[in-house]
């Protein structure tokens, strides 16, 4: 790569990044959509753009760089309260978030399009000229709180606006001192906001007017507290930190008096002594190796906040994540709003974060491989200088031991390589919550997203391939599957519809669903559409079973719609998903009732870089199966194949067994055996016998993709090298179940 290409390569991987972390803050802003917003996802959204601005200025992406600017004064607005994050915003900052991709798309490609850039400059204007201040109020609230001038007169803009803010909404306002060595004072500071974080806001953060000791600093915070006292003093335990309320006045109130019933401080004692110390802080100069603990004085005197807690806010990430789409169908698309061109879900970079604990590890794992090479090479030159003399049995041992090495250390090489190259669903399950809203909104339909299962993992480049089909199966869900809101009301359900996304392992495979609670495949309907345009004959239909009938909606140009939408009826969408998962060695299935709903199941393997397979010969030829599809093995006799409904079958443990001849369905020279081998594949819910000759053990492999027209040949996935230098065909189970009983049908 030229130093030119590997600089834009990493542009491309560090923006990605920030777009990803921008994406979760969004969707985070949109799940509270109608309540107050949590200014640490606007602060999050801001520092992206003002991070994208940087970069991009950096690497000479002026449109980017420029929309970025654009959008940090928005949210600046935003932020110091000198805007209202309204519907309107929040619209705009989703479609800046797509123009943002598409531009990073162009830079990636080396390409400057006229109409995207046409497309920036107008989302810069509409960011410039959107919103409207917020109603003003006929007393500065910050007027009521009892806080010395001359520490207001430090706060910054934006500290002011969130203490305004906590003030208007009653929230229990607290100092926090906290003193501590100058060594460590850093470190002690970042623990102190990580412990406050999740109890409400910290607002800013002064050196203390009161100092920390001779070798010491401290720090006065300003926190507004989302929990009640008891919660916080349990919170801050073990910390150096005191409390102090902050008093603040009720509305209307001429005279200074504290908004909480603190009991006032005793006669002649110090302000500081009606501090709660949660430390062991007797004396300013007291020993600070003393053991922590919690002082007389408890914060439960202080008594919850007038007019109830502020509202709570939805948590980001925690499964299952539920975003609620509440202006999905009333909310009306601004007008001269442009269009985005239909985009990729797919990542733009192939740049995979790995640990670096993972990292050391198989730095590790080579060191130990290079003694064993060392050790190799010492044995074959005590080979080579014995010549034609015979060699010695402890040779032979020693050489033994080395090669159990070599295969211990290069088992554990490649589950550490496997494991780096493994990356959660969650990275596209967020993109595809931010889709679903658009959708929702242009199909008029009012849903509920749920999403569950985002941690499990996946091969990273099994992710980005999932990324499409899961797309065109949400925009289904959505289009065809979910009702209207009067629909729904008329049928007896919620208003709402729901689909749902979830991913679960099972094993060496990986289940994702995607279903809705919507109206059902319409079965009569698939028939008419099906044999209207060709795609089955009379007789073929009336042989085939209910699965078999629903899976008709996967064939080319099928689609159950009349006339052409945005969304759909192109017969376009569904045979893709079959296609592309098919590229995965995965299956696909789809369940579906009238009147309650679909659901598809994607079953994928966790990987394929790598993979343990079945060497099994057939009529001369040598193939591998994946062993993570192999359910068992089986020896039979030509008498115990039966036909049922002119197919082959076998009878194992009382369940009919589809039973395949591997040979017949590549057409190679069958000859007459005594028994056959049976290798049970299954994947999801399907299962396959398929008939081999012999069977010649197990190995790990590395799948090549095929070329050419080999490359359409049903039933291969690609070739590998085994041990003896041999390339050998790698067979595709997903595509054999199919195949395989199709096949079956066709002979029939």
């Amino acid at each position: 790569m030229t130093p030119g290409g590997k600089a834009l390569a990493e542009f491309v991987a560090e923006a990605t990044e920030i777009l990803d972390a921008l994406g979760r803050d969004l969707l985070a802003l949109d799940e509270a959509r109608g309540q107050e917003a949590d200014p640490e996802h606007i602060n999050g959204i801001f520092r992206a753009a003002h991070s994208l601005k940087g970069l991009s200025g950096l690497f000479g992406q002026e449109r980017i760089s420029q929309l970025a600017h654009a959008a940090e004064d928005l949210l600046d607005r935003l932020r110091l309260g000198r805007l209202t994050l309204d519907d309107g915003v929040l619209d705009t900052l989703v479609d800046a978030l797509d123009t943002f991709q598409a531009l990073l798309g162009e830079a990636s490609r080396t390409e400057e399009g006229q109409e995207l850039t046409q497309r920036t400059r107008a989302m810069e204007d509409r960011m410039a000229r959107l919103g409207s201040p917020p109603p003003a109020v006929e007393e500065d609230p910050l007027e009521r709180l009892e806080l010395d001038a001359t520490v207001r007169a430090v706060f910054t803009e934006y500290e002011e606006h969130r203490l305004r803010e906590n003030v208007r909404r009653g929230v229990s306002l607290w100092r926090v001192r906290a003193a501590f060595d100058l060594t460590d004072f850093d470190q002690g500071l970042a623990d102190l906001n990580a412990r406050l974080k999740p109890l409400g806001e910290v607002i800013s953060t002064l050196p203390s007017s009161r100092p920390g000791g001779a070798n010491g600093i401290a720090f006065d915070l300003i926190f507004g507290a989302k929990v009640g006292a008891q919660a916080l003093e349990d919170g801050l335990r073990g910390t150096p930190a005191e409390l102090a309320p902050l008093s603040v006045r009720q509305p209307g109130e001429g005279a200074a008096g504290p908004a909480f019933d603190v009991p006032p401080p005793a006669p002649g004692r110090e302000e500081a002594d009606a501090e709660v110390l949660l430390a062991d802080t007797d004396e300013e100069d007291s020993d600070e190796d003393s053991e922590p603990a919690v002082t007389s004085t408890s914060l439960a005197t202080v008594p919850a906040i007038p007019g109830g807690s502020p509202p709570r806010m939805r948590a980001v990430s925690p499964p299952p994540t539920v975003v609620g789409l509440q202006a999905a169908a009333s909310a009306p698309i601004p007008a001269g709003r442009p269009k985005p061109e239909e985009t990729s879900l797919r990542s733009l970079t192939q740049t995979v974060r790995v640990d670096i604990g993972r990292l050391d590890g198989l730095i590790n794992m080579v060191g130990e491989l290079l003694l064993i090479k060392a050790n190799l090479q010492r044995l074959a030159e005590t080979s080579r200088q014995d010549g034609a003399v015979a060699l010695s049995k402890l040779f032979g041992q020693e050489l033994s031991r080395e090669t159990r090495q070599l295969e211990r250390k290069l088992e554990a090489l490649q589950e550490g390589l496997l494991e780096a190259r493994m990356v959660p669903v969650g990275q596209v399950f967020d993109k595809l919550a931010r889709l679903v809203r658009k959708i929702a909104r242009e199909a008029g339909k009012e849903i509920d997203f749920v999403s569950s299962g985002g941690e499990v993992e996946l091969d990273k480049l099994i992710v980005e391939e999932l990324s499409d089909p899961l797309m065109h199966l949400i925009r289904n869900a959505i289009d065809h599957g979910a009702e209207g809101p009067e629909a729904r009301l008329g049928a007896g359900k919620p208003r709402r519809a729901v689909v749902r996304l979830r991913a679960e392992q099972k094993g060496n495979h990986v289940v994702i669903s995607v279903s809705d609670d919507g109206s059902g495949i319409d079965e009569v309907r698939v028939r008419e559409v099906a044999l209207a345009r060709g795609l089955v004959t009379p007789p073929q239909v009336s042989e085939m079973t209910r699965r078999e009938l629903l899976n008709l909606i996967f064939l080319p140009g099928f689609s159950t719609r009349s006339s052409v939408s945005s969304l759909s009826g192109r017969g376009v969408g569904l045979d893709v998903v079959k296609n592309n998962l098919g590229n995965l060695s995965g299956i696909i299935d789809v369940w579906s009732e009238r009147g309650k709903g679909t659901a598809f199941h994607l079953t994928l393997p966790v990987t394929l870089a790598i993979v343990r397979a079945l060497v099994v010969g057939v009529s001369g030829r040598t193939y591998a199966v994946p062993l993570n599809s192999v359910l068992e093995i089986l020896s039979v006799q030509p008498r115990d194949i039966r036909t049922v409904e002119r197919r082959e079958v076998l009878d194992l443990r009382g369940q009919t067994l589809p039973f395949l001849r591997l040979g017949r369905l590549f057409h190679l020279p069958e000859r007459e055996v005594n028994r056959h081998f049976v290798v049970v594949v299954g994947l999801a819910q399907q299962r396959l016998g398929i008939a081999v000759d012999e069977l010649f053990g197990q190995q790990d492999i590395v799948t090549k993709p095929l070329g050419g027209r080999l490359s359409r040949v049903k039933g291969i996935s690609g070739a590998t090298d085994l041990g003896n230098r041999r390339t050998v065909l790698v067979l595709d189970v997903a595509e054999l179940l199919e195949e395989g009983i199709a096949h079956e049908r066709r002979r029939a």
